[in-house]
C-alpha cells in the first residue's frame, strides 16, 4: 500500500464524517463549541465544508503523486473512482435531505455516474479503456465547487443564488459529459467490442477444428489401419515382384539370343 492509495482510502473515510457533519449537526455541536480560540467559527456546516473540502484535495493529490512517483497501481486506478463517487454521492444525497439541494438534480447527476461507469465497464471487457474527457475534468472540479457553495450556503444565506446557479451548471456538464462518452462508445469503442467478439469466435472455431482433427486421427490409431491401408503395401510388394520377374525373363532371353 503506497502513499497515493492511503490518501484514496483516506478519502473514503472522510465520507462517514461528512454524511454525519451534515445529517446531525446537534450531535457535533457541543465538541465544536469546545475548539479554543474559535468556538463560534467552527460550525457543523464548516466542519462539513472543511471536511469535503480536505477529501477533494486528497483527489488531486493521490493521482498527482502517483504519477510523480510513478506508483500507479491496479488498486489505486479501481478505487479513485469508487471513492470519488462515494464522496460526491454522499455529499448530494445528504443536501437533499437538508432541504439545501433539489432531489432532480441529485437523480441526473449519480445517475449519470452509474450510466458512464457501465460504458466503461463494457469497454474495459472489450479490451478498450475510455479515458476522461475534458468535459468530465471539467464537471468534476465544478461539483466540488457547487457543493461547498452550498454547504457554504447553510452558514452564510447570501450564497444560495450562487450555490444555485453552480449547481445547474453541474447539471449541464454532467449531461453535456455523459453524451460524449455515449457518443464515442457507440461510435469506437461499439465497433471495437464487435471486432474482438468476432475474433475471438474465429478463434474458438479454429480450436474446435483442431481439437477435432486431432481426435480423429487419436481414433484411427486406436482403431488401427483400414483396409486400403492394409492393401496398399501388398499391391506394392506384387508390382515389385512382378518387374523383378519381367526383369529375369528379359534377361534370360538376352542370354539365348548370345548363345
Amino acid at each position: 500500500m503506497n502513499g497515493p492509495n492511503l490518501l484514496t482510502l483516506l478519502r473514503i473515510f472522510f465520507v462517514p464524517l461528512l454524511v454525519a457533519a451534515l445529517l446531525g449537526p446537534a450531535l457535533l455541536a457541543p465538541g465544536l463549541s469546545r475548539v479554543p480560540f474559535f468556538p463560534n467559527l467552527v460550525s457543523p456546516e464548516m466542519f462539513a465544508l472543511g471536511i469535503f473540502l480536505a477529501a477533494a484535495a486528497t483527489d488531486l493529490l493521490d493521482g498527482y503523486l502517483a504519477r510523480r512517483w510513478k506508483q500507479i497501481t491496479t488498486v489505486g486506478t479501481l478505487l479513485d473512482p469508487i471513492a470519488d463517487k462515494l464522496l460526491i454521492s454522499a455529499a448530494l444525497v445528504s443536501l437533499v435531505d437538508v432541504h439545501r439541494v433539489p432531489a432532480w438534480m441529485v437523480i441526473l447527476i449519480i445517475g449519470r455516474e452509474f450510466a458512464v461507469s457501465g460504458l466503461r465497464s463494457i469497454a474495459a471487457a472489450g479490451g478498450y479503456t475510455i479515458k476522461a474527457s475534458d468535459l468530465g475534468k471539467t464537471k468534476m472540479v465544478a461539483q466540488v465547487v457547487a457543493i461547498s457553495l452550498v454547504i457554504a450556503g447553510i452558514r452564510w444565506p447570501q450564497l444560495n443564488s450562487l450555490a444555485n446557479l453552480a449547481m445547474w451548471a453541474v447539471v449541464v456538464f454532467a449531461l453535456l459529459s455523459a453524451v460524449g462518452y455515449f457518443l464515442k462508445f457507440w461510435g469506437v469503442v461499439d465497433d471495437q467490442v464487435k471486432l474482438n467478439r468476432r475474433r475471438e469466435i474465429l478463434v474458438l472455431q479454429r480450436q474446435q477444428r483442431k481439437t477435432k482433427k486431432s481426435r480423429t486421427a487419436a481414433s484411427r490409431r486406436q482403431a488401427g489401419p483400414t483396409a486400403d491401408e492394409v492393401s496398399s503395401p501388398l499391391s506394392t510388394r506384387l508390382s515389385t515382384a512382378m518387374m523383378d520377374f519381367r526383369q529375369e525373363g528379359s534377361g534370360a532371353n538376352s542370354d539365348r539370343r548370345n548363345g
